[in-house]
């Protein structure tokens, strides 16, 4: 197992966005952070995980809820090298733009 953690940040329209979550759902994607800085961009025990298709570079997506209205958080690798995972998407799935990463 690789020690070397990654470093994850926020984009700024995603640290905009976790302000506005629930509670409970602020604590999911807290989680999810924990997770990605110690495993990386691979996250399939969590719900909906995948890795998004037909995208440039690497993009990845997980629900942080289940029950409605569903949040989802976006993420991508920026740099894996230094290893970087930049959050770039956390709120409803029904106004996540998935267009506009191609």
């Amino acid at each position: 197992m690789n020690t070397k953690t990654w470093e994850v940040r926020f984009s700024h329209r995603a640290a905009k966005q976790k302000g506005r979550l629930p509670q409970s759902v602020q604590d999911s994607l807290l989680a999810l952070a924990t997770d990605l800085e110690l495993s990386g961009p691979m996250q399939p025990s969590w719900r909906n995980f995948s890795k998004m298709r037909n995208k440039r570079g690497e993009y990845y997506h997980c629900h942080l809820n289940s029950g409605n209205p569903r949040y989802v958080a976006i993420w991508t690798v920026t740099d894996n090298t230094v290893r970087i995972i930049e959050v770039i998407y956390a709120g409803s799935h029904e106004n996540a733009n998935y267009r506009q990463l191609d």
